[in-house]
């Protein structure tokens, strides 16, 4: 075998196993925990590095997931998936601009688009790609940003080289401030953004979009929201947009098909100069090769699904539930969708209470800095539109127990 000792120039290079311990030391260092099967109960090894994970331990009940809908395991998804491999195959084969571009990615942009209210809709390879690709492509002057958007838009936000103004997390009025101050030193032809989430990822928040939307139309902005933990929970499977109707006043509607959808990519929706725009301007899309059919497919039957059964009342139902039993066992709750913060402060606390739950068989992650603000770790609950009522039970019997026994109860 070659020496592969390295000569003069070492100090160029970069000590991983260095910075690996950093993370250590500040308590940053995170693991994978490979899964059994993606659902309501799985069995999850220790990471097993480079070698095959070993499911021996006891199968958990998840509350961790944002497989909303419980759909990843639904026959009709699968069967949706197995019928895209034998009409069209397992992959795409390449970019959407060669060859890439199949029947079963307009489908499911047609699926999308009626669902949203908007002529047309786009597929990405990720949610991430869908944010990145479009606020880069759309190439703003300025960026108007809450102040808890998803990691997908600040990394966004900054290869798009714009200015970026963040405003206080759900708040319109300081969004109005901060509009009015820039105003009085812009160019009048600046191009402004306002981009936010519409539901909250780690604190189940949702943004206040009409009044978003009467701060963009007065000062002559563009509206872009992130409806990943939105999409297919809502009025007739859409998202907050929807549910609000605000269909013909958000300029941009983003989400994507691997959350309450079970599959796996991101979507644009919006009008006909938009989608053709992103078609060739969007360089996550452009140099990206096409979705899988297959998820492509699956997603699509998902959101059938998610427009034509009761999941979606399941899910609410659900959330309630746990909510109320989960605050009335001394739990502060926070939020107002399927996404439950179970708040708990103290880092080192909220670690705790997630091992002790994970010792009574719940699978529910402590969420810690630098995710959340210091002093604000908590653990994320999502429950499923298939989780029964006993699951219910049991998760809030096990909260109990674990927050007595680590002193938060």
């Amino acid at each position: 075998m070659a020496d592969c000792d390295r000569t003069p120039g070492d100090e160029r290079g970069f000590d991983l196993a260095e910075r690996l311990d950093e993370r250590d030391r500040r308590g940053l260092r995170r693991d994978l925990q490979p899964v059994d099967r993606v659902a309501e109960r799985s069995r999850m090894a220790a990471d097993p590095n480079g070698h095959p994970p070993s499911f021996t331990g006891d199968e958990l009940l998840v509350f961790a997931a944002n497989n909303y809908l419980g759909l990843t395991t639904d026959e009709r998804v699968r069967n949706a998936a197995a019928q895209a491999i034998d009409a069209v195959g397992t992959g795409a084969g390449a970019s959407r601009l060669l060859t890439g571009d199949t029947e079963v990615h307009r489908e499911l942009e047609r699926a999308l688009a009626d669902t949203k209210g908007t002529e047309r809709a786009l597929a990405f390879s990720s949610g991430y790609a869908a944010n990145v690709g479009t606020i880069t492509a759309l190439a703003p002057d300025v960026v108007f940003s809450d102040e808890l958007n998803h990691a997908s838009i600040v990394d966004a936000c900054r290869l798009a080289d714009a200015e970026t103004v963040v405003y206080d997390h759900c708040d319109p009025d300081d969004l109005s401030q901060r509009m009015d101050r820039r105003s009085a030193d812009a160019a009048g032809d600046e191009s402004w953004l306002v981009v936010t989430d519409s539901v909250f990822s780690m604190d189940g928040t949702v943004a206040p979009l009409s009044e978003l939307c009467d701060i963009v139309e007065e000062y002559g902005a563009w509206l872009m929201v992130d409806e990943a933990h939105a999409t297919g929970l809502y009025r007739d499977g859409g998202g907050i947009v929807q549910r609000d109707e605000l269909e013909n006043r958000v300029d941009v509607q983003m989400g994507t098909l691997s959350k309450a959808l079970a599959s796996q990519g991101g979507y644009v929706a919006g009008n006909e100069a938009l989608v053709e725009h992103l078609v060739n301007a969007a360089r996550s899309f452009v140099f990206s090769t096409g979705l899988a059919p297959p998820a492509a497919a699956a997603a699509r039957k998902a959101l059938q699904i998610a427009r034509a059964d009761d999941r979606r009342d399941a899910l609410w139902v659900n959330a309630a539930t746990l909510r109320d039993r989960l605050t009335d066992a001394g739990y502060d709750v926070r939020g107002e969708t399927q996404i439950l913060p179970v708040m708990v402060g103290d880092r080192d606390d909220a670690l705790d209470l997630a091992a002790a739950l994970r010792e009574r068989c719940v699978a529910a992650p402590a969420i810690r800095p630098p995710t959340v603000p210091d002093g604000t770790s908590r653990i994320r609950v999502a429950p499923m539109a298939t989780h029964t009522e006993s699951d219910i039970a049991h998760c809030v019997d096990v909260f109990r127990e674990a927050g007595t026994e680590v002193g938060i109860l």
